[in-house]
C-alpha cells in the first residue's frame, strides 16, 4: 500500500515538474529563435553595381550597422531595390559580421532604332514603345514593345506585319535596341455579309455601319480596317437603326470576322433577328410626385399613338420631361418608360412613370484615356458636376455631346459606387482620334470673264492643342482670282458655353477691265439657345478697292473706283436651327438659318440686309435609301440715311440659287460693259427654291461613297437702280423673271469631303443670262 502511495506521489511530482518546466522550455526556445532571426552587423557591403553608387543602394536597404534587423527587414530591402526599376536581380546575405548586397543592374538603352518601316514613321513608333534612349532595358518591356508595334500596324490594316527585336551589346552595360519590321500587305475586308435581314437589304445595312468593304479608295479613307472594338460599336449602331424604325425586338445574334490567310482578307458576317415591326399604342403619364400631373407634361411627349415605334422619340421624351422637372425644382425626379407589347396588334403602349428617385450624388467625375484632350474640355460638356444630384438623362446627353465633338472614336460613361452609399463616381472612358484635316475643294467655270479651274486648299484642326479650339487656314483661287482666309473659334469663352472667334480674309480678282481687292475680317460670338437652336452676333469690317485697267468697265464700277477704297462697318445677327442627323450625308432633319446685317457704324455703306435659307431632309424610302430634299431661300437689302446702292452690296446669282447658270451670270444686266460682253450687276432681292431626290447608284458599291440625285431649281433676282454704261439707255433683266432648270447630280462622299457634279438644263431663262450646264463643287447645299 505504501509502495502504491509512493508511486502516486512520484507521478504527481512528475506532472507538476512538467507543468513548470514546459513553459520555461518554451520561453527558452522562443528566445533562441528570436536570437536566430535578429542580428546586428558591423558593415553593409555592396557588390555588382556599376552606375548606382554604394550610398544610394545603402539608403534603399535601410539596414544600419549596429542596429538589429531580421528577415522581414531583408525582404523589405529587396522589394525597395526592385521597385527602383534599376536592377534586374537583387540578393542580400549575411556573411560573418557583414551584410552583403549583390545587385545586377539593368542595361542602359543607348538607341532605339526601327528598320523596314514605311507606313508608320519612326516618330510615331517611338511614341508607341516604352523603351527609350537613356532609359533602362528589360526583356519584359522589350516583348511588350514588340506587341505594341504589331497592334499599331493592325490598327492601320496590316495584321500580317512581322516585328522582331534585336539587342546589341555595346559594352559598359549599354545596349542598342533594333526593331526589325516587315510590314507586308494591308489586310482587307473582302465582304460584309448580313444574315437574317428581310426589311433592309445588305446594301442598306452596310451603309449604316462604320466598317466598310475594301475598295479602290480604301487606302485613303482607311475605313476597311477590321477592328473588334469597331465591330462591337457597329452592333450598337445596327440596334439603334432598327429600334428607331419600329423593330423593338431586334437582336444581333453574332458578328464574326474570318481571316483568309492565303488572301490576307477578312470576311465579316453579321447575323441578326429583326423581329416584328411595331407602332406606338396608347401613351400615358403616371406621376407619384406631388404637383406634377399629366396636364403639365403632356406637351413634352414626342411619342404619339399610331406612329412607328422609335426608341429615339422615347429618349427625347425622357430628356424633355426630366429637364422640365429639374427646372421646376424636382432634382431627384426619375422618369421611367414602361412598354407593354401587344403581339397581336403589333403595338407598344408606353407609360412614362414619374417618381422620386433615390437621393444619389456625384462624388467625382473621373476621366480616362484622354492623352491629348484636356480634362476640362470633356468636363464642360456635362450639365452636372461633382456634388450635384445624379441624373442619368443628363449623363446620356453629355455622352451625345462628347460624341458630337468628333474628337473621339468611342465614348463610354459608367458608374461605380462612391465612398458612401448615396454617392457614385462617374467614369468617362474615351478613345481619341485624329482631329486635323486637309481639305481640297475645286470648281470649273465654262464661261464668263474668268473661265477655267479653281481650287481651294485648307488645313484645319478641330481640337487645337487639346483645348477644343478650332483653327483653319485656307488658300485658293483660279486663273485670275486669289482667296486667303484664317479662322479661329474658342467654343467656351470665359468658361461658359459661348463661342467666340474671328475671321480674317483677303480676296483679289483681276478682270479684263478692272481689278478688285477685298480685305476684311469679323469678330463673332455665338450662344446656344437650345440643343438645336443657336444664335450669333458679329462685328464685320471690310475694305474694297477698285482699279480700272482698261476701257469698257461698267459705269457703276468706274464710279466706285473714283472714290475707292470703300469701307463697310456692320453688325450682324444670325439664328441657326439644325436637326440634321449627319452633316456629311444627311438623311433626316432641318437646317435653317437667317441673318440680319446692319451697316453704317462708320464707313461708306448704310444698309439693312436680310437673308434666310432652309433645307428639309426626309427619307422617302428607308428600304431603298431614297432621300428627299426641299430647300428655299430669300434675301433683301434696303438702304437708309442717304446710303447709295453699290454693286458690291447687291446679291449675285449663284449655283446655290439655281444650277445651270453661271455664278454672277444672271440677273440685272449692264449691256454697255467691256467688249460688248456686258456685266451682271446683281440685285436687291432674290427668292429661290429647289426639290431633289437622292438615291444609291445601282451596281456601284456603297463603300465607294457615290450616290445620284435628280433635281429641279427655280430662282429670281431683281432690283437694281445703278446707271448703265454708255451708250446703253438702261439696264436689262431688272424684273423678277423666273429662272428654272432641271438636272441630275453625282454625289461623292470622298475622303477629301463631300463633293458633287451637277448637270443642269435651263428650262426658263433670259437672253442676257450666261449658262453653265456643268458645275463641280462641294455637295452640301446648306
Amino acid at each position: 500500500m505504501k509502495a502504491f502511495s509512493s508511486l502516486v506521489r512520484a507521478a504527481i511530482a512528475a506532472v507538476m515538474l512538467a507543468v513548470v518546466a514546459l513553459p520555461a522550455a518554451t520561453v527558452l526556445q522562443l528566445s533562441m529563435v528570436s536570437h536566430a532571426y535578429a542580428a546586428v552587423v558591423s558593415r553593409i557591403e555592396v557588390r555588382g553595381n556599376q552606375r548606382v553608387d554604394d550610398a544610394t543602394i545603402r539608403d534603399y536597404v535601410a539596414i544600419k550597422p549596429g542596429v538589429s534587423f531580421d528577415n522581414g527587414d531583408i525582404d523589405e530591402a529587396v522589394k525597395r531595390l526592385f521597385s527602383t526599376g534599376l536592377f534586374s536581380d537583387v540578393r542580400i546575405n549575411r556573411v560573418g559580421s557583414s551584410l552583403v548586397v549583390i545587385v545586377e543592374e539593368y542595361a542602359i538603352v543607348n538607341q532605339v532604332l526601327f528598320q523596314g518601316n514605311k507606313k508608320l514613321k519612326d516618330e510615331r513608333l517611338a511614341i508607341i514603345v516604352q523603351l527609350k534612349p537613356r532609359g533602362t532595358f528589360s526583356q519584359a518591356t522589350l516583348e511588350l514593345d514588340e506587341q505594341a508595334i504589331r497592334d499599331a500596324y493592325a490598327a492601320i490594316g496590316r495584321n500580317d506585319a512581322i516585328v522582331s527585336a534585336q539587342v546589341i551589346d555595346l559594352g559598359d552595360n549599354r545596349v542598342n535596341v533594333v526593331f526589325a519590321i516587315t510590314e507586308n500587305g494591308r489586310t482587307k475586308i473582302a465582304s460584309i455579309n448580313f444574315v437574317g435581314n428581310n426589311a433592309f437589304s445588305d446594301r442598306r445595312l452596310a451603309g449604316v455601319i462604320s466598317t466598310k468593304k475594301s475598295n479602290l479608295l480604301s487606302f485613303i479613307a482607311r475605313d476597311d480596317v477590321y477592328d473588334e472594338d469597331r465591330l462591337r460599336a457597329d452592333e450598337e449602331t445596327l440596334r439603334r437603326f432598327y429600334y428607331n424604325r419600329g423593330y423593338a425586338d431586334f437582336q444581333v445574334i453574332s458578328s464574326t470576322a474570318e481571316l483568309n490567310d492565303s488572301e490576307n482578307e477578312y470576311i465579316v458576317t453579321i447575323t441578326v433577328d429583326e423581329g416584328d415591326r411595331y407602332r406606338f399604342g396608347s401613351v400615358q403619364i403616371e406621376s407619384t410626385v406631388e404637383g406634377v400631373g399629366d396636364e403639365s407634361l403632356r406637351h413634352l411627349i414626342e411619342t404619339h399613338e399610331g406612329d412607328v415605334y422609335s426608341a429615339k422619340n422615347v429618349e427625347d421624351t425622357l430628356i424633355a420631361i426630366t429637364e422640365h422637372l429639374s427646372g421646376m425644382g424636382y432634382a431627384f425626379a426619375q422618369v421611367t418608360p414602361r412598354g407593354n407589347r401587344d403581339f397581336e396588334t403589333r403595338t407598344i403602349a408606353v407609360v412614362y412613370s414619374v417618381d422620386q428617385g433615390p437621393r444619389t450624388y456625384i462624388q467625382r467625375i473621373e476621366i480616362r484615356g484622354n492623352t491629348r484632350t484636356r480634362d476640362y474640355v470633356i468636363r464642360r460638356e456635362f450639365d452636372i458636376s461633382e456634388g450635384d444630384a445624379f441624373n442619368q438623362v443628363l449623363v446620356q446627353r453629355a455622352k451625345r455631346r462628347l460624341e458630337d465633338l468628333d474628337y473621339f472614336t468611342a465614348v463610354n460613361i459608367s458608374t461605380v459606387q462612391g465612398s458612401q452609399a448615396d454617392q457614385i463616381v462617374l467614369v468617362v472612358d474615351v478613345i481619341e482620334k485624329s482631329t486635323g484635316e486637309f481639305s481640297v475643294g475645286a470648281g470649273y467655270s465654262t464661261g464668263g470673264d474668268n473661265p477655267g479651274p479653281s481650287i481651294e486648299l485648307g488645313i484645319s484642326e478641330r481640337n487645337f492643342l487639346g483645348r477644343g479650339q478650332y483653327i483653319k487656314v485656307s488658300v485658293g483661287g483660279g486663273e485670275d482670282t486669289r482667296n486667303y482666309q484664317l479662322s479661329f473659334t474658342e467654343p467656351y469663352l470665359f468658361g461658359r458655353r459661348i463661342a467666340g472667334g474671328f475671321d480674317i480674309y483677303r480676296q483679289t480678282r483681276d478682270d479684263s477691265t478692272y481689278n478688285t481687292r477685298l480685305t476684311g475680317g469679323s469678330i463673332r460670338f455665338g450662344l446656344p439657345i437650345t440643343e438645336a437652336l443657336k444664335s450669333q452676333i458679329a462685328y464685320n469690317y471690310s475694305q474694297e478697292s477698285y482699279i480700272i485697267v482698261a476701257a469698257g468697265a461698267p459705269s457703276s464700277i468706274i464710279t466706285a473706283a473714283a472714290v475707292s477704297p470703300w469701307t463697310k462697318s456692320s453688325i450682324s445677327g444670325t439664328l441657326l436651327y439644325n436637326t440634321i442627323d449627319d452633316v456629311k450625308n444627311p438623311r433626316e432633319g432641318i437646317y435653317a438659318t437667317t441673318t440680319v446685317e446692319i451697316a453704317g457704324l462708320g464707313g461708306n455703306a448704310k444698309f439693312v440686309k436680310v437673308t434666310g435659307r432652309a433645307s428639309y431632309y426626309h427619307i422617302l424610302s428607308d428600304e431603298a435609301d431614297i432621300v428627299g430634299v426641299i430647300s428655299g431661300g430669300a434675301g433683301h437689302v434696303a438702304y437708309y440715311g442717304g446710303g447709295i446702292q453699290r454693286p458690291f452690296d447687291l446679291f449675285q446669282g449663284s449655283t446655290q440659287m439655281v444650277r445651270g447658270f453661271e455664278s454672277a451670270g444672271w440677273g440685272p444686266f449692264d449691256p454697255g460693259a467691256a467688249l460688248g460682253i456686258g456685266d451682271h450687276l446683281g440685285g436687291t432681292t432674290y427668292f429661290h427654291g429647289s426639290i431633289e431626290a437622292q438615291f444609291p447608284l445601282p451596281v456601284v458599291p456603297d463603300s465607294l461613297g457615290f450616290k445620284g440625285a435628280i433635281f429641279a431649281d427655280a430662282a429670281t433676282l431683281y432690283g437694281n437702280s445703278l446707271a448703265p454704261t454708255a451708250p446703253a439707255p438702261a439696264l436689262l433683266s431688272t424684273g423678277s423673271a423666273l429662272r428654272a432648270s432641271v438636272g441630275a447630280s453625282l454625289i461623292w462622299n470622298s475622303p477629301f469631303g463631300p463633293l458633287r457634279v451637277d448637270y443642269a438644263i435651263p428650262i426658263q431663262k433670259q437672253p442676257t443670262d450666261r449658262l453653265q450646264e456643268f458645275n463641280f463643287g462641294v455637295s452640301s447645299r446648306f
